[in-house]
């Protein structure tokens, strides 16, 4: 078996762990980065390219007061106070500073600014996202301190006993098995677990039925890893679908969310099911529970005018253009083309607008857009339009504990001294539910945090 050695290892070749490497080089580390499949960005790069950040120039320039306060209160409310407070206050306190320091790296972030689940005020901040991890990459080839090694997949993670630090992995590539030893510790950014069938239907049967969205390469080796050390774990009980995936389309790995721009979600007997300005995550539930699993975007000529081509999410045009949302001159038409029973979705449609008039949506309780903010907005100038959703698990938000220096915690409430977590692996930041940006934004924001504190911790054992 051949022997390499390290500083810092990362383990996962996305957002997190590119920003762990880079942060970990410019603090003067030798780093060490496996990526086990043939290419780096897993389920960062296929995402919407959405991050979430307060009180940007972006935002000031766009007219829009954010705080890091008002970030934090969302994230706790849209993740029903069931985050941990610790891993929520250290997101927001370097949140800000890791926007600044992603531009200063060269990522380009779009001028326009959007709202999305769980923000009370527009603080979507969108890249491309693809090309921000290949910045980063390239930033860390020219700090002269990160080695990269492709299609070398990490096994198992090495310690002398059970009560020492990790020092290593064990990983094997086209070449044979080796063991990797580094001094500063082990990041686990391997993303989550969506692509393991079998761990999803342990932890979330419930969405045996949804379309499985992410890298291919997330099946849970990281959180398999820590497991077997005793490392405990968060938030799976909350692993969720996102509302607003075509059931059968195999070509966009993104949602569509014309309800955060007024439409309404019905089911297939033509009827609302949910307040459709609640975060996402829980639209997934929502829509998990009907005929089919199934539910239609219904909206109409203004609300498709009011998309953005810029935002994945929002780029109506593209839909329509690909075939994906149904079109049709009146709402009756419409529904005979979705085979929805016509006079109840008419009874629906009307009932709403009612209630849009009236200010006060009786059914749902729905007050806004998205999250409390923005006006509803009548469904009532043809043409008219439908789009497909189900609810696709595109990443499963929950896995390891971490205290807020990204320590694993065993299930002894203590660290694995020497190992690290950041990116989709984490649990316990998103909670109940998750807000917009928030899943980019932490791997980011947490591999920064966890190489400081590797680096750091090391340093000062050398002192």
């Amino acid at each position: 078996m051949r022997t390499l050695q390290t500083e810092f290892l990362v383990a996962g070749g996305g957002l997190a762990g590119f920003a762990a490497a880079l942060e970990a080089a410019q603090r003067g580390a030798q780093v060490l980065l496996l990526e086990k499949m043939n290419e780096t960005g897993g389920s960062s790069a296929m995402s919407g390219g959405c991050l979430a950040f307060a009180g940007t120039d972006l935002q000031r320039a766009a007219g829009v007061a954010d705080s890091s306060e008002l970030l934090r209160r969302d994230l706790i409310e849209v993740g029903q106070h069931d985050n941990d407070p610790a891993l929520v206050d250290a997101y927001v306190s370097h949140q800000l500073e890791t926007y600044e320091w992603l531009r200063q790296q060269g990522v380009q972030f779009s001028p326009s600014i959007e709202s999305s689940s769980g923000q009370s005020v527009p603080r979507v901040h969108t890249v491309d996202p693809a090309d921000m991890v290949r910045t980063l990459a390239a930033r860390c080839r020219e700090t002269g301190r990160v080695r990269v090694l492709m299609s070398t997949r990490a096994r198992r993670l090495v310690r002398r006993d059970e009560s020492s630090a990790v020092t290593g992995v064990l990983a094997e590539n086209a070449e044979g098995a080796l063991e990797i030893q580094a001094r500063d510790g082990v990041l686990l950014a391997s993303g989550g677990f969506c692509r393991n069938a079998q761990l999803v239907n342990r932890f979330a049967p419930q969405y045996a039925e949804a379309v499985f969205v992410g890298g291919e390469g997330n099946v849970g080796d990281g959180l398999l890893m820590a497991w077997k050390l005793g490392a405990d774990l968060r938030d799976m009980a909350y692993i969720k679908g996102t509302f607003g995936k075509h059931p059968v389309d195999t070509h966009n790995n993104h949602s569509c969310l014309a309800v955060y721009k007024g439409a309404i979600a019905v089911n297939q007997e033509g009827r609302r099911f949910v307040d459709e300005s609640i975060s996402y995550k829980l639209l997934g539930d929502a829509v998990m529970r009907q005929s089919y699993h199934t539910g239609y975007q219904i909206f109409d000529q203004p609300i498709f005018d009011s998309g953005d081509d810029r935002v994945r999410i929002l780029d109506f045009g593209r839909r329509m253009e690909e075939g994906l949302i149904i079109k049709a001159d009146t709402l009756e038409a419409l529904a005979r083309q979705i085979e929805v029973p016509w006079d109840t979705l008419r009874e629906t449609v009307e009932n709403y607008n009612r209630a849009v008039a009236a200010g006060h949506d009786p059914e749902f309780g729905r007050d806004g857009l998205v999250h409390h903010q923005g006006a509803l907005r009548r469904i009532d100038q043809g043409p008219f339009y439908a789009y497909p959703s189900t609810a696709a698990v595109f990443g499963t938000y929950c896995g390891l504990r971490v205290d807020a220096r990204m320590r694993v915690i065993d299930v002894f409430d203590e660290p694995i001294q020497g190992l690290f977590a950041a990116g989709e692996v984490v649990g316990g930041f998103h909670g109940g539910a998750y807000m917009t940006g928030s899943a980019l934004g932490k791997a980011a924001v947490f591999g920064r945090l966890a190489a400081r504190n590797a680096v750091r911790a090391e340093a000062a054992l050398a002192a």
